[in-house]
């Protein structure tokens, strides 16, 4: 497993792309990009790009991680 680039949630930008998605959680691009086609994955379509708002990504790891963080 690849070690996350960013040490806390302020570090994160606005919004996530699939390529920072995948930096947090330390698993490869790849598969960031297939997480955010997951159903209950809180993405934003913007014209052809998608992207995670920084708080619904929080909200959604702590949801799925059982508050643990």
């Amino acid at each position: 497993m690849k070690e996350s680039v960013y040490k806390n949630y302020d570090e994160l930008p606005l919004f996530l792309n699939a390529e920072t998605v995948a930096k947090v959680l330390g698993v490869s691009p790849s598969t960031g990009y297939e997480l955010m086609h997951e159903k209950d994955f809180p993405i934003l379509k913007i014209g052809n790009r998608i992207v995670v708002p920084k708080e619904k990504f929080i909200a959604w790891v702590e949801q799925n991680t059982g508050g643990a963080v």
